[in-house]
């Protein structure tokens, strides 16, 4: 078997600095002096992950609540401050992550950050608004049941992980939704919302001394720690044969499919950068290999497209097309097809340099402004690989074809995989 081949980077002193902080916070800053905004991100390793089945869709209920006031701030004065200043902010969560951000003028970040970390420490759930944003929160669950696209993405993950959280919706089910109450809530909030569980991210017009004064002062009244239900052992069985289901949907005019290799246990960092890059090669832009022969020359399918998710217990290599429904069994054989061709070590330097130049030059893209560099660098460090925050682009560039051939080798065989098919009633 091919060995790993990834040189050690010679890179430029980062103006990024990660900080650990006496709280147990970590901050990760990067002093942009030509900018008139700072953004300032807070991550947390409080996803869906780490929910018990019974509590599933808690952390999502939580990033709604986390906005519903505390013991100093009433609801709805949060984001009344900040865009009152002409700021923004927003959240997200993931199974791995939740996460809340505001943007504002840099004058106005001793208003904003401190707002955000009293809601974030002070979090109170109050009962009246709870009930209130519980409706809001199945509402959105009922659109995703009703998307054709979340339905059967969801169905693949369940398919991909029948045993671990996540194949489970990080939107939860009604009847998990339903039986959460106030209180099950304070006590993941306590449980999960702790500073040695979080990563602060800063970019923008504040320097080092700032962003470390602020953060320390903003960040000084967390929860006592909290007991909850822990999440049930995860368990990831491996796929030893094709997984394959088929939905069919009304009001469907475009069939799906969707295919994927489960990639178990911690994959190696250079491992996930030659995926990236064989992504590229096989479905980005109108000369890469399956968009060339499935949609430009055999006309085939819509769209075709390639992903490899990076998650903390088992990542995942997503194939996508949409296609007509009789064209199903042909595409995925000549997916596979390809796949083999890479296997088999037909790949050109070529062919890897344009991948190389077209991700860098996504990464380069989208790390412009202060807002997608803080993203970046509170993702990456809360998933334990700060230094990808930085020098991503010269890890991509020292992988090599003999790589692309080992990683399509080890994590995508032929005849184990997942794939749902999509198709109208």
């Amino acid at each position: 078997m091919l060995l790993p081949s990834y040189p050690v980077p010679k890179v430029a002193r980062s103006p990024v600095e990660r900080i650990p902080l006496s709280q147990g916070l970590t901050l990760v800053h990067h002093h942009l002096p030509a900018s008139a905004a700072v953004v300032m991100d807070v991550w947390l390793d409080a996803g869906a992950r780490v929910e018990p089945s019974a509590w599933s869709g808690m952390a999502h209920f939580l990033e709604h609540m986390i906005f519903k006031g505390t013991d100093r701030i009433a609801p709805g004065e949060f984001d009344l401050a900040v865009e009152g200043r002409g700021g923004m902010t927003n959240a997200a969560t993931s199974h791995d992550y939740a996460h809340y951000f505001v943007t504002s003028a840099v004058q106005d970040a001793r208003v904003s950050l401190p707002l955000l970390a009293d809601l974030l420490q002070g979090a109170i759930v109050p009962v009246a608004e709870f009930e209130r944003e519980r409706s809001v929160v199945l509402e959105e669950l009922r659109q995703a049941q009703d998307n054709p696209d979340w339905v059967a993405f969801q169905s693949l993950l369940e398919s991909l992980y029948p045993g671990h959280a996540y194949g489970r919706s990080v939107l939860g089910t009604i009847a998990s939704v339903m039986g959460i109450t106030p209180e099950a809530m304070r006590q993941f909030h306590g449980c999960y919302y702790q500073p040695e569980r979080a990563v602060v991210a800063i970019a923008g017009g504040i320097d080092r001394q700032e962003a470390c004064d602020l953060v320390t002062s903003a960040f000084s009244s967390f929860v006592a720690p909290s007991a909850c239900p822990a999440p049930e052992p995860g368990r990831l069985d491996a796929i030893t044969e094709v997984r394959r289901q088929r939905l069919h949907l009304p009001y469907l005019e475009t069939a799906r499919l969707m295919m994927a290799w489960l990639l178990p246990g911690p994959v190696p960092i250079g491992d996930t950068h030659a995926l990236d890059l064989l992504s590229v090669l096989l479905s980005e832009g109108r000369t890469s290999r399956l968009v060339r022969e499935l949609r430009e020359e055999r006309q085939l399918v819509q769209s075709i497209g390639c992903d490899c998710t990076t998650q903390r217990e088992a990542s995942v290599f997503f194939l996508t097309a949409w296609l007509d429904g009789d064209h199903m069994g042909m595409v995925e054989a000549i997916a596979l097809d390809r796949l083999e061709d890479v296997q088999g070590g037909a790949v050109s330097e070529f062919e890897l340099a344009r991948a190389k130049r077209l991700l860098c030059n996504d990464y380069a893209f989208s790390t412009e402004t202060p807002s997608q560099l803080a993203s970046c660098y509170g993702y990456y460090t809360l998933m334990g690989h700060f230094d990808e925050a930085i020098h991503y682009v010269e890890h991509v560039k020292a992988v090599t074809v003999a790589d692309l051939v080992r990683v399509a080798q080890t994590y995508l065989p032929r005849d184990r995989y997942a794939v749902t098919e999509l198709l109208p009633i």
